[in-house]
């Protein structure tokens, strides 16, 4: 059997407020959907993160849904679980009716003890799906609520423990957690802190593969592995190359190829001077969605205003300068402005040196008393 693996799509997902719909629908509909045409899988898991919240815009809803009814007609099982950023109640509405069209969708901790099956000409393939579950939501299903786990990794074992996987049939696990010594990104959210949060890997043995979701570095994890986003969601990933797993299975062991996942625009991190940058820019403009890291040793005027010509996606600048104080003298100076020590017009004269590269004229300083003075009378 072969199948994809893939998670961590965040439908609706903005990067520092920019939306990534676009780059979103181009995964789903010009990359995916084509690749499903052509390897031909008997089935696509999907580990979960679904939406990027709870309540997620129309747009990424409408563009789920015509995921949805394009790979139903390519007849290629879905079989997906909810994450923690997914509303379980929501997505939990039809899927009865789509479990028989050939989509899996789990909501609720007590749907994996029902297994999907998909027969082929090498035997039975079942494929056990477990949401993401804090141990609240592990002792409702258990019944255990005065003595039922009360971290992640008891809810996952207490849960896993009444599954009992025929070790004739060929096994495959869908969840979405955080598996022990996984390594997290920025744009992930950790419920719990510290290892309360973790699942030992141990738990997952009885199974032939373990596809998770919810870290989205690539990544193995004991006999399974991350697929990771499909896409760059925060800076740190900046490195990370995103793919998709496509698994074959075969006398219980599990074969895997990764398919490089390369949008049209990239997420990366531009560090430099103004001028260097600058320079590139103007050589080289890019879409890619930036964030720049200046290096000068003093303030630089209007930054954002004089890179976004070419670089339209630029979506935050940062500045050494800034971050370190800007030295001893300037150090100095805000002490005295905190402390009522120095003029208005002192801080005027601060302000054009530091940021505008000059010094005020009489003309200026003339200007800036009258505007003061019509400010108090206003």
């Amino acid at each position: 059997m072969k199948f994809l693996h893939t998670a961590d799509w965040h439908l609706g997902k903005a990067l520092y407020g920019r939306s990534m719909l676009g780059e979103q629908s181009w995964f789903l509909l010009h990359w995916l959907l084509p690749l499903l045409e052509r390897e031909k899988p008997d089935a696509v898991l999907l580990a979960g993160d679904i939406f990027d919240r709870q309540v997620p815009p129309v747009e990424a809803v409408t563009l789920f849904n015509t995921f949805l009814n394009a790979i139903s007609q390519l007849q290629i099982p879905l079989i997906a679980v909810t994450g923690n950023h997914d509303s379980a109640q929501r997505l939990s509405l039809g899927t009865s009716l789509l479990r028989k069209q050939g989509v899996v969708l789990a909501t609720r901790p007590e749907d994996v003890w029902c297994p999907y099956t998909i027969v082929t000409k090498e035997g039975p393939f079942c494929f056990y799906t477990l949401p993401y579950c804090d141990p609240a939501a592990a002792r409702a299903a258990l019944q255990q609520e005065d003595d039922g786990p009360r971290t992640m990794d008891e809810a996952f074992r207490a849960l896993l423990a009444q599954v009992k996987p025929d070790p004739a049939v060929q096994n495959v696990l869908v969840t979405h957690c955080f598996a022990a010594g996984g390594q997290i990104s920025a744009s992930e959210s950790p419920a719990f802190v510290g290892g309360s949060s973790q699942v030992g890997l141990d738990c997952f043995e009885p199974f032939d593969y373990v596809a998770l979701g919810h870290l989205h570095g690539p990544q193995k994890a004991g006999c399974g592995r991350y697929s990771g986003s499909p896409l760059k969601y925060s800076f740190d990933e900046e490195k990370q190359k995103k793919s998709a797993v496509m698994v074959t299975l075969k006398e219980h062991h599990a074969e895997t190829e990764l398919f490089p996942i390369v949008p049209p625009h990239d997420v990366r991190i531009l560090r430099g001077t103004f001028e260097e940058l600058l320079t590139d820019a103007q050589k080289a403009p890019s879409e890619d969605y930036l964030l720049v890291q200046l290096t000068d040793e003093y303030p630089i005027y209007q930054p954002v205003d004089r890179l976004t010509p070419y670089y339209p996606n630029l979506l935050g600048v940062s500045s050494e300068y800034l971050l370190s104080g800007g030295g001893e003298e300037d150090d100095c100076f805000r002490r005295e402005m905190r402390q009522h020590r120095v003029s208005d017009e002192q801080i005027f004269t601060a302000f054009l040196e530091q940021v505008c590269c000059t010094e005020p004229t009489e003309q200026d300083l003339a200007l800036f008393q009258k505007v003061m003075k019509e400010g108090e009378e206003a």
